[in-house]
């Protein structure tokens, strides 16, 4: 095929523009920091809905759990700055803000209990899982994604593998062979997103056994988000949590535990103001005490 000079000079003029628009798209910042690819969320339409089926998927080899518990806070101090931070009680650890919010919360005093509760943990779960379908992205289908989910999602996990009357038959969702499927729906309520539509479908296998090979060697190792390399130390939290909250210079109590290791994670888990809430749940408490 041979192609006219006319046809060249058309193409020159127009290879700028061309060439800018390409360009834009490549150099584009976009409008998320530091995206892990590997994570899939649903596809929500205007509204805040949206749907897929997605399986749970078992542990990697060499890990003893298909899910990993990631402990982290985010709210906005005095100053107007945000702390936005995974906390160290995660990987059983002294956690600056933890041991604050704990001392707030026991020290009797109601306006404690509100600082507390404005500051309190931020639950969630990674697993791996397999995209069955998904309408709003159908490439995603049939691969293997990590999945970032709250409480109310483990709960109805947990629901599944100790169900709450006698007459029910446990079921490990994240087996292969008897799990099952599990129909993620997502609803806009009061401005945030629910998931209590969401259920699991009846047990069945994901396919044949080449087939459950083959997608369990496409599984991500869970452990790299609680590798001690992941998250800052003690000292630097602080400083960070200091600058939030104007307390920049102050003695803070707790920080003769500094990167020391707390004897049992239950620790971490008994005061009464860490009530462990999913995103939604959290995110409507944060903004009401912000107003």
């Amino acid at each position: 095929m041979t192609i006219s000079i006319n046809d060249l000079k058309k193409r020159s003029a127009t290879s700028i523009l061309d060439l800018s628009k390409q360009f834009e798209k490549l150099t584009k910042k976009p409008n998320y920091k530091d995206e892990d690819l590997r994570f899939w969320k649903p596809t929500l339409d205007k509204g805040g809905n949206g749907s897929a089926v997605i399986r749970f998927l078992p542990a990697s080899d060499g890990e003893d759990t298909p899910f990993v518990r990631i402990f982290s806070h985010a709210f906005q101090g005095p100053t107007k700055s945000w702390y936005i931070e995974n906390s160290l009680s995660t990987i059983e650890k002294a956690c600056p803000v933890y041991d604050n919010t704990r001392e707030l919360w026991n020290s009797g005093s109601e306006e404690d209990k509100k600082k507390a509760s404005s500051m309190r943990r931020r639950t969630h779960f990674i697993s791996n899982i397999l995209v069955v379908k998904d309408p709003g992205n159908p490439s995603n289908e049939g691969k293997v994604f990590l999945f970032k989910y709250g409480v109310k999602i483990f709960e109805m996990i947990n629901g599944k593998i100790n169900p709450a009357f006698d007459d029910v038959k446990p079921m490990n969702p994240f087996d292969q062979w008897t799990g099952a499927n599990f129909r993620l729906r997502v609803r806009k309520v009061d401005g945030f997103p629910n998931y209590s539509s969401s259920e699991f479908d009846a047990p069945s296998a994901i396919g044949d056994d080449a087939k459950i090979e083959e997608i369990y060697n496409k599984q991500y190792k869970l452990q790299e988000f609680k590798d001690p390399s992941k998250f800052k130390s003690y000292a630097e939290l602080k400083e960070r949590f200091e600058r939030v909250m104007g307390l920049s210079g102050q003695k803070f109590q707790k920080e003769e535990k500094a990167n020391k290791k707390s004897d049992t994670l239950e620790e971490h888990q008994t005061f009464e103001g860490d009530s462990g809430d999913d995103d939604a749940e959290f995110i409507r408490n944060l903004t009401k005490s912000a107003s």
